[in-house]
């Protein structure tokens, strides 16, 4: 039995089958694994994830009960499960990614969209489904009076069905997500809007990255379930929870050993000889609708149009990972970034110079390198939770100057040295772009030193700590 458990979609490792049928294990993606996994591991607590591919699946059914540890891989504690593949599907993509996501982000085009039918409401039923295996397997592996850290919009409703099997629990739930205002929230079909809500009041402490999003988390609250709000509880139905605001940082000494490894020193020599003596402006994301990539590279078409005489100074990386793909949205929004990618290329490149390099290809050394060769750092999402690119950036470049949208919650932390731009607004990011890369060298190492700071102020063992006291 485990005193402490990490509950996720994603987990810490994933696994894809060759063709000659051999399990290969890497790291997993995305930034509550790299925040969590090392920590995780070090800590001895027990991760809960789903079974994402058919390699996971096919791991998962090697191993006794799902534990991965126990079947002789080197995850740390972990346990993986096998969640119906139609469940897994409808819950993951038609109700997570496509419904809480685009709630929570205002991504959706109103006139056209959310519609809820009769097709949703099995798809909510497989939401449900998928939190009570959760649940249940949370339930099965905890130690009594254990303490359990629920992750992000996936899980909302497991909190709650938790508590219902294991009174005896201490539960947290973070949201790794901006939070929308009970206007937008509550585009919401009613119950399920009180589902999500109850589902996470289900915890004794509710967290969140910012203070903007905590607040619009207890206005939903109030506006959609009349619950008693204070600073920081929310009281319904005879619970109180607790609300907690926790900026996740980075660990900056582990990630400069990471970047200092030979791979990314390849990659560094690599694309020092790709660009030679140019200024780059870097940018490093998945190409999810919320990143706002387009308008970044018609910002950067605004700054070559604008300023003539950094033509053939400076290139433009823009690493742009594809991202959810089962989703037709995703699929056209890439495309879309490919399309305005070309289009630069098109008007600007020269024999001699390629204004513009996209990578689409997932490459973490290659990010690293990146970065420590980064001037500027473009991060302009049109809405992001926190965003940890904009906090690694300042810990491997100090001298590099940071362009952050105004919506990105590191906005809180990291605005007072950043170049902070309306991500709206392409002639103002491109106006921030020649800023950045104009900046004097004493002005770039002070920002930086200051934004490394903050980047850094809450670590991810700090930040798990924060919490386990918290219950």
């Amino acid at each position: 039995m485990n005193s402490v458990l990490v509950a996720s979609n994603r987990g810490p490792v994933s696994f894809t089958v060759s063709d000659g049928g051999e399990l290969t294990m890497k790291r997993g993606a995305g930034g509550l694994v790299s925040g969590l996994s090392g920590v995780a591991r070090e800590e001895g607590v027990l991760w809960v994830c789903a079974a994402l591919s058919d390699g996971d699946r096919s791991a998962v059914r090697l191993a006794p009960g799902g534990r991965l540890d126990q079947a002789g891989y080197d995850t740390g504690k972990l346990r993986m499960l096998d969640i119906p593949p139609a469940t897994f599907h409808r819950a993951y993509n038609a109700v997570a990614n496509s419904t809480l996501w685009f709630v929570n982000h205002l991504l959706y085009d109103i006139p056209n969209a959310p519609h809820f039918d009769s097709r949703f409401e099995r798809e909510w039923e497989s939401y449900r489904d998928y939190n009570g295996a959760f649940a249940l397997a949370l339930a099965e592996e905890a130690s009594h009076g254990a303490r359990v850290m629920v992750q992000d919009y996936h899980l909302t409703l497991t909190p709650a069905m938790l508590r219902a099997e294991r009174p005896d629990l201490r539960i947290a739930h973070f949201s790794h997500t901006p939070w929308a205002p009970p206007e937008y929230f509550s585009l919401l079909p009613d119950e399920v809007a009180r589902e999500v809500l109850e589902g996470i009041l289900g915890a004794d402490h509710a967290g969140f990255l910012t203070e903007r999003w905590a607040r619009a988390f207890m206005d939903c609250c109030e506006s959609l379930l009349d619950a008693k709000v204070s600073s920081r509880t929310v009281s319904h139905e005879g619970r109180t929870t607790r609300i907690g605001v926790h900026g996740l940082g980075v660990d900056g000494e582990t990630l400069w050993k990471r970047a200092c490894e030979p791979d990314v020193e390849s990659h560094m020599a690599a694309l020092r000889e790709q660009v030679g003596d140019r200024r780059l402006i870097v940018r490093i994301d998945r190409t999810e609708l919320s990143k706002n990539i387009v308008r970044g590279l018609m910002a950067y078409r605004e700054f070559l149009a604008a300023h003539p005489e950094w033509h053939g100074r400076v290139v433009h990386l823009a690493f742009a990972y594809p991202s959810r793909h089962d989703l037709p949205e995703y699929r056209e929004y890439t495309a879309a970034v490919q399309r305005c990618a070309k289009e630069i290329e098109d008007e600007y490149a020269t024999e001699d110079w390629d204004p513009l390099i996209l990578n689409v290809n997932d490459d973490y050394p290659r990010s690293l390198a990146a970065y420590r060769l980064a001037d500027v750092l473009l991060v302009n999402p049109i809405r992001d939770g926190m965003n940890l690119v904009a906090k690694e950036g300042p810990i491997l470049s100090p001298r590099c100057a940071l362009v952050l949208s105004r919506e990105a919650g590191a906005a809180a932390e990291l605005g007072a040295d950043a170049l902070v731009v309306n991500p709206y607004d392409v002639c103002e990011t491109a106006r921030a772009l020649h800023a950045g890369l104009e900046m004097p060298e004493d002005e770039r190492l002070r920002r930086g030193a200051r934004l490394k700071a903050a980047a850094t102020a809450l670590p991810p063992r700090r930040w798990l700590g924060e919490q386990l006291a918290s219950i």
